[in-house]
C-alpha cells in the first residue's frame, strides 16, 4: 500500500508543478503560496475531522510540537522558494533541482537519524545528481 501511496504522491506533486505554473501567471509568488497553503490547511483539517483524529492533539509531546513546527517552517520556506523559482524559471528545470531534496534527505537521515547509507544509496544519489545536471544544463 505504501508504494501505491508513494506513486500517487509523485503524480500529485507533478500536477502541483504544472497547475502552479499556469496559476501563478500574473500573481505574486508569496500570495500564490499563501493561497495554496490555505487550501492545504483546509484539506488537512478536513481529513483530521473526517478520520476523527482531532482527539490526539492533547497527547502530542512538547518535543513533537517543536519538531512539527520546525518542519512546518521548513515546508513554508521551501514552498515560498519553489513558487518564486517556478514563476521566474522553467518548471522543467526547477523541478529536477527541487527533487535534489531526495539526495539531501538521504545525507541528513544518515547524519542525524543514523540511518544506513548503503552502496545502493550512494549510487542512486550519484545517479540523481548526474540526472539533474543533465536535465538542467
Amino acid at each position: 500500500m505504501w508504494f501505491i501511496l508513494a506513486l500517487l504522491s509523485a503524480v500529485f506533486a507533478a500536477l502541483t508543478s504544472i497547475l502552479a505554473k499556469v496559476g501563478i501567471e500574473g500573481v505574486n509568488s508569496n500570495l500564490a503560496t499563501a493561497i495554496r497553503t490555505g487550501v492545504v490547511l483546509l484539506m488537512s483539517w478536513g481529513m483530521v475531522f473526517l478520520t476523527n483524529a482531532q482527539g490526539g492533539i492533547s497527547s502530542i509531546s512538547q518535543k513533537s510540537w517543536l519538531f512539527l513546527i520546525l518542519s512546518g517552517l521548513a515546508t513554508g520556506a521551501s514552498w515560498l522558494c519553489y513558487y518564486k523559482a517556478i514563476q521566474i524559471g522553467e518548471v522543467s528545470k526547477v523541478v529536477p533541482i527541487d527533487k535534489l531534496s531526495v539526495v539531501i534527505t538521504l545525507a541528513l537521515a544518515f547524519l542525524f537519524l543514523h540511518e544506513k547509507f548503503t552502496v545502493k544509496s550512494a549510487v542512486g544519489s550519484l545517479l540523481l545528481l548526474a540526472g539533474t545536471l543533465v536535465m538542467v544544463l
